[in-house]
């Protein structure tokens, strides 16, 4: 895919900011509504482990409103896919040992964090790829010796 291709895939505007804070606040309110709901959801009981996805949420949102400044999201971007790589990680390592049935509320909310870090690392991913090219293309072919 070529630059004006890969670029046009993007809508107008959006930032892997914006992507940061909106994949964030999504795993803010997975994490609240998941603990707040928990008896109404077949949990049981409110545990603070409901609340997981909401760490993590946290991280991502605030490097998300860190990386608003040019000067410094390139930085914050990295450090919001590595917390959400981790997110990732630990999510599906949770649900495929958990031995729980998808039909209740805790495999529910670790398979959406899965999803939900997932598509944030590899958006990360490609932004960073994207951006690669576009420094390189700007710095123009170096000259052979």
């Amino acid at each position: 895919m070529d630059r004006e291709a890969a670029a046009a895939a993007w809508p107008r505007g959006t930032t892997m900011s914006k992507v940061s804070l909106t994949i964030g606040v999504l795993l803010i309110l997975l994490g609240l509504i998941t603990y707040g709901w928990a008896g109404a959801l077949g949990a049981g009981h409110r545990s603070w482990t409901a609340l997981i996805p909401t760490f993590f949420g946290i991280v991502i949102a605030a490097m998300g409103v860190v990386g608003s400044d040019p000067a410094r999201r390139k930085h914050a971007m990295h450090v919001a896919v590595a917390v959400a790589l981790i997110g990732f990680i630990a999510a599906l390592a949770r649900l495929l040992t958990s031995g729980k049935p998808l039909n209740s509320a805790a495999p529910l909310a670790q398979l959406v964090m899965v999803i939900l870090c997932g598509l944030f690392v590899a958006l990360g991913v490609r932004s960073f790829i994207m951006a690669r090219r576009n420094r390189a293309a700007e710095a123009g072919p170096k000259d052979a010796k």
